[in-house]
């Protein structure tokens, strides 16, 4: 199997390739165990020389291992999904079955999206019907030969299909649309407006994950504290590495609660070390003109702006930490950009979120405290709360919904010897 890529050209290229993939599905089922046994497989693979240092690539590996996943599976399915067995649910017995075929239109700022997304409708035996933005696609080729390298008896990969197409040919998207019975939407306000239009089957279930931004929070005990000042740098340092600040669980604003007027310099020296540090282990090897602009642009406003700003960055755009005061959350500029805010309460400042707000990243001395900052953040709309360092972790739920369930069917099969049982009583 070696043209999971397809060029598309035409309505009737995308009908005839979803054709194949629904010929699949309907005469040949796959466990969750055996998808299991593939990703592994292809996990393992990446690790070599020519993808283990892929943009992402790290990443992908570990959500393909069995005890990332397994968990999963059984949570969101129940324990006798894994191999596909029927589950009794008191008179009745349940079961996981496919919606059938899954469109994925990912978005093209995060490298590794498109095979996340693919994987979690592969966990629910799904086809998948995949668009692969233009400047991922020879990326995606490496690591998408891996797999089909790792799966030896076409199990999954007979299932896929990549789909190259410029993003503005509606006919194209339109045909993706009806041909399938279940989508996965991922990115910015644009583009997720165009893709929930699209003439789906009135059966057809959406996933979205639309454009969100990500913030953190540090009480005073935690900055403050000499011992773990320095890990805690690091844990946002890497929130920020990852991605180049561009996913929506990226860190754009740190609040800092204040301490009895003490200075957060000490801190924002100890952050700087942090990102000189990351920076080190995972410099910068290219970046557009337009991002160096954006970047020179946020630093000059931010400090002409407000004479109580202050700036660090280096003379290069590599990154930039810009401090002031208040709660107001500024226009993204992303390209490792942190803005830190110091604020007097945080329970005031995180009052002030809305649902455009996905995750919350915590550094929180009081447990109870904390307790009442996720409480409260979960009425503004945040659906994740994590500590610091881990705001990239891709599990569900995500962005409030569970990432394999949304994509199966859950049939209740009741007997009809305990339908008379029940009539009887």
């Amino acid at each position: 199997m070696t043209d999971l890529i397809r060029t598309v050209d035409s309505p009737e290229d995308m009908t005839s390739t979803a054709a194949e993939l629904r010929r699949i599905v309907d005469t040949a089922s796959i466990t969750p165990s055996q998808s299991l046994e593939v990703f592994e497989a292809w996990g393992s693979a990446l690790g070599q020389s020519d993808t283990a240092d892929l943009p992402g690539v790290p990443f992908l590996r570990l959500w393909l291992r069995r005890n990332t996943l397994e968990p999963i599976i059984t949570k969101e399915l129940g324990a006798g999904a894994l191999h596909g067995d029927w589950m009794e649910d008191g008179r009745a017995r349940l079961k996981a079955y496919p919606v059938g075929i899954v469109g994925h239109w990912p978005a093209g700022n995060i490298e590794i999206q498109p095979l996340l997304s693919m994987t979690c409708a592969l966990l629910g035996g799904n086809a998948c019907l995949v668009r692969i933005p233009t400047e991922l696609r020879d990326m995606i080729a490496q690591l998408i030969a891996k797999l089909v390298q790792s799966d030896k008896q076409s199990l999954l990969t007979s299932r896929i299909r990549l789909l190259a197409f410029d993003h503005g040919r509606l006919d194209l998207h339109r045909a993706v649309a009806q041909s399938v019975d279940g989508a996965m939407i991922w990115g910015g306000e644009e583009a997720v407006s165009t893709i929930r239009s699209l003439p789906f089957p009135p059966w057809a279930r959406l996933a979205v994950f639309g454009p969100r931004i990500s913030v953190a929070a540090m009480d005073a005990a935690s900055w403050a504290d000499a011992g773990t000042r320095e890990s805690l740098c690091r844990r946002i340092a890497r929130d920020v590495w990852q991605f180049d600040q561009q996913a929506c669980s990226s860190p754009q604003v740190l609040f800092l609660e204040k301490k009895n007027g003490e200075s957060t310099a000490d801190f924002v020296q100890a952050l700087r070390t942090a990102f000189e540090a990351e920076n080190r282990a995972h410099p910068r090897e290219s970046i557009e003109g337009a991002l160096t602009s954006a970047i020179c642009q946020a630093r000059a406003a931010w400090l002409l702006q407000n004479e109580a700003n202050s700036a660090v960055f280096p003379a290069t755009p590599d990154w930039t930490i810009l401090v002031g005061h208040g709660a107001e959350i500024p226009q993204p500029t992303q390209g490792k950009t942190l803005t830190v805010l110091e604020v007097d309460d945080l329970l005031e400042a995180l009052a002030r979120l809305d649902g455009n707000v996905q995750t919350l990243g915590l550094a929180i001395a009081d447990p109870e405290r904390e307790s009442a900052i996720a409480s409260l953040a979960a009425t503004r709309g945040i659906d994740r709360i994590v500590p610091l360092g881990r705001m990239h972790v891709f599990g569900p739920p995500w962005d409030g919904v569970d990432l394999i369930r949304i994509m199966v069917r859950m049939v209740r099969h009741l007997r009809p010897v305990d339908a008379e049982q029940g009539r009887n009583e």
